[in-house]
């Protein structure tokens, strides 16, 4: 179905097409059932105090202001991850601002955070309600004075009603925000944010995301601060902004965050490089360039726990948790492997 309409999606422009999938999905009349598969419960896992029905997640970018997650979830995804969400509502950066690399199977974006603000979103999440696991990522407005405390409010407001938190310090398209990859600066931040879950008796997790464009001196040093500092889980990685010299689409140069098949390997070398340092104490969740089950178990036998995608869903359609779940549990059976988990790290 998805092959015919496509055509006609590709035609438009990117964010028109985006925003026709989100009014689409907000009256998604398909039934759970038909998403999910047999054999599922070889995808079954548990993290982060949770029980992910399987690890195929949909990442931040796509359901930006918390308007559809409970029709994504109903497409066969284990868990959807809302936002970026920002204290004040604001618009992003200037359109045009997404553009699609067909040829390349990529993304450029440079949205800058368009979304509706934490009070309504969170509004907009009490009243919808939750029919699976939901994450929101957070990050600061544009124009703040004060990138930290913005985290501090989102979390504050979000504590209490996501399933967990991801940070989100390594967008391209936010000016100052990679600095908190900084050792003393991602310290101060974090220790900031155990405060607000220790004064609000909070147990939420707390996930931070990290960039694919770090230099690999800078591993040892997050890892060291997020061991010490409470953090559930590592998100590896967000979109790389730069890795254009082999894009065939005219498009390439355009500035932004690159996603989709260029990232596919930059980001599991990434996994296999934290994996490796991190010895088992925090667990990893792996995006960039799923959009099989192939390239889905690459990143598991690298270290990932869950995955999450997104321009694979752009380019593959609704059907995709469920095309890529099928694939992964026919890979498991050829390898005599019961359960996802057992193949973590497996290709270390």
């Amino acid at each position: 179905m998805f092959s015919v309409i496509r055509p006609f999606l590709f035609n438009l422009d990117p964010e028109v097409a985006h925003d026709l999938a989100i009014k689409s999905l907000k009256f998604n009349p398909l039934p759970r059932k038909m998403f999910e598969l047999e054999d599922e419960e070889m995808l079954n896992i548990q993290l982060l105090g949770q029980d992910f029905s399987n690890p195929i997640g949909l990442a931040a970018g796509f359901d930006k202001s918390a308007e559809v997650y409970n029709s994504i979830i109903k497409l066969g995804f284990g868990f959807v991850e809302v936002g970026t969400v920002t204290p004040l509502k604001q618009f992003g950066n200037p359109k045009p601002r997404i553009f699609r690399l067909e040829n390349d199977g990529a993304l450029i974006n440079r949205l800058g955070f368009n979304n509706d603000g934490m009070e309504l979103i969170k509004s907009r999440i009490n009243s919808e309600g939750k029919k699976g696991i939901v994450g929101i990522n957070i990050g600061p407005n544009k124009d703040t004075k004060n990138q930290k405390n913005d985290f501090c409010l989102c979390l504050k407001n979000f504590f209490d009603v996501a399933d967990y938190i991801t940070v989100n310090i390594s967008s391209p398209n936010t000016e100052g925000l990679r600095n908190f990859h900084d050792q003393e600066k991602l310290k101060e931040l974090l220790v900031a944010l155990n405060k607000i879950k220790k004064d609000n008796k909070s147990n939420i997790p707390l996930l931070l995301k990290v960039s694919p464009d770090i230099d690999e001196s800078d591993i040892p040093e997050i890892i060291d601060v997020v061991i010490k500092n409470n953090i559930s889980a590592i998100v590896l990685t967000n979109t790389t902004s730069g890795n254009r010299k082999n894009l065939k689409n005219k498009a390439k140069n355009e500035q932004g965050g690159l996603s989709g098949e260029p990232l596919q390997q930059i980001s599991t070398n990434m996994i296999k490089k934290f994996y490796k340092l991190l010895n088992g104490t925090i667990p990893i969740i792996g995006v960039g360039g799923i959009n099989s089950g192939k390239s889905a178990y690459e990143k598991i036998i690298a270290g990932a726990s869950l995955l999450q995608l997104y321009t694979g869903f752009v380019y593959r359609g609704p059907s995709t948790a469920k095309d890529i779940k099928k694939e992964l549990i026919q890979i498991l059976k050829s390898d005599g492997i019961k359960n996802i988990k057992d193949a973590i790290g497996k290709g270390i």
